[in-house]
């Protein structure tokens, strides 16, 4: 059975590299979509009972892991030297290093490998990341599942 749940975040970043308007420091309200996979609990009397996971636990899981460390986080890669420096700068900036460029598509294969962690350390076995899915924008998002994230090759990412 596969269940999904969705949160926003808001964050700013840049694509240092980028030859148009995406090079500029700018901001989007995320939108992250979560994709586990599970059986259904069917224990008698247990809080659980009929669910793959209580909604109320992916929430506060999954917020703990990823969404709370991003929220009105600047999501910077290292290689972008002056941003980073001047974010440095900012006392008390909540800022996210990233070993590669903050684009959609880096940014859910990254979030892939973080819940992936939390889901196999968490729930060994009965629980499963199946599926994520990052809106940049309403018309712009990127898809990460298992096959997809087995097939790229992202560095790990180094959290500030």
């Amino acid at each position: 059975m596969l269940i999904t749940r969705k949160f926003e975040f808001d964050a700013g970043h840049r694509i240092s590299t980028h030859l148009s308007q995406c090079r500029n420091l700018h901001g989007h309200r995320y939108v992250l979509e979560v994709t586990i996979a599970g059986g259904i609990i069917a224990d008698a009397g247990v809080p659980e009972q009929g669910m793959v996971m209580d909604f109320s636990d992916v929430k506060r899981v999954i917020r703990e892991a990823l969404v709370d460390r991003w929220d009105h986080a600047f999501l910077v890669y290292a290689g972008d030297t002056r941003v980073l420096e001047f974010l440095q700068s900012l006392e008390n900036h909540k800022t996210v290093v990233l070993e590669v460029q903050p684009t959609a598509e880096n940014l859910a294969l990254i979030a892939f490998d973080i819940l992936r962690h939390t889901f196999r350390n968490r729930y060994a076995g009965r629980l499963e990341l199946e599926h994520v899915r990052l809106f940049e924008t309403p018309n712009c998002w990127a898809d990460v599942d298992k096959a997809v994230f087995k097939s790229a090759t992202v560095d790990r990412i180094a959290e500030s």
